[in-house]
C-alpha cells in the first residue's frame, strides 16, 4: 500500500503538482482521451464550478471534429467565470499516423499566434501535443499549468 502512495506522489511531483492545491476541469469532445487521462493520473472525476485550471482535450486524429472542438473551446474561452483560469489544451493521439501536427491543431482551433509560448508563466493558454496511451507529452502540459497553481 505504501508503494502505491509513493508512486502517486512521485507522479504528482514529476508533473509539478506536488504540494499544490487546485481544482482542474478536464473538458473535450467525446473520445478525445479525457477518461483515459484521468485513469492514467488516477485523479478523482469531480466537476467543480470553481476551478484553478482547465484542461481541454482534443482528438488530434479526428480532424472532422475540429470545428466542433473549436466551437466548444470558444464558448469556454468567452465564459467570464473562466476569464482568469489558465487553459491547457492537449492535442491527444499523436501516436496515430496522420494525426494533426501542433501547427495544424492551433490553426483549426483559431489559436495561431494566441498562445503563450511554452514556459512563460504570465499568460494563460497553451497547447501541448500528447499521446495519453503512449504516456508522452501531457506531463509537459501539467508542468506548464502547475506554474499557475498556488
Amino acid at each position: 500500500m505504501m508503494f502505491l502512495f509513493d508512486w502517486f506522489y512521485g507522479i504528482l511531483a514529476s508533473l509539478g503538482l506536488w504540494q499544490k492545491e487546485a481544482k482542474m476541469l478536464f473538458l473535450g469532445l467525446d473520445n478525445a482521451g479525457k477518461t483515459t487521462l484521468l485513469h492514467m493520473l488516477k485523479y478523482e472525476k469531480d466537476y467543480h464550478a470553481k476551478v484553478d485550471a482547465l484542461v481541454y482535450l482534443v482528438d488530434a486524429y479526428d480532424k472532422e471534429r475540429f470545428a466542433e472542438s473549436k466551437k466548444e473551446l470558444d464558448a469556454l474561452l468567452s465564459d467570464e467565470n473562466l476569464a482568469a483560469v489558465p487553459f491547457l489544451i492537449l492535442g491527444n493521439k499523436i501516436d496515430i499516423p496522420y494525426a494533426a501536427s501542433e501547427d495544424e491543431l492551433r490553426y483549426h482551433l483559431g489559436l495561431t499566434g494566441v498562445t503563450t509560448g511554452k514556459g512563460k508563466v504570465n499568460l494563460k493558454l497553451e497547447v501541448f501535443m500528447c499521446s495519453i496511451v503512449g504516456k508522452m507529452g501531457y506531463g509537459d502540459g501539467f508542468k506548464w499549468v502547475s506554474q499557475y497553481i498556488k
